[in-house]
């Protein structure tokens, strides 16, 4: 959990993240988005209805920690939603959290 954090505070730093659910929506729609990451404690209306945009433009999405900790690692607060806007910062994130397999 430690690295996949890590690898988010990186992207960050990148300009290569979109937070907050407009924000990520927005960039999924523009095909910018190759991965959201929701947080455990997120509403289950906002859970429900971001797994069915991603399902239907066929993005990846990982339930990963919390809120507090998810905004923690990217320097923002109060954020249950985060899209990685990179293909090599979503595939390695999705390689940690998968024990490497992507």
């Amino acid at each position: 959990m430690d690295k996949c954090y890590g690898m988010l505070g990186i992207a960050a730093k990148a300009g290569k993240i979109m937070s907050g659910y407009d924000s990520v929506l927005d960039g999924i729609r523009r095909k910018q988005i190759k991965l959201v990451i929701v947080a455990h404690d997120a509403s289950e209306k906002t859970i429900k209805e971001i797994t069915f945009v991603c399902e239907k433009f066929n993005i990846p999405l990982l339930v990963l920690g919390t809120i507090e900790e998810n905004s923690h690692a990217i320097g923002k607060k109060n954020r249950a939603i985060i899209g990685i806007a990179d293909l090599g910062f979503a595939k390695q994130i999705q390689k940690i959290n998968n024990g490497g397999k992507v």
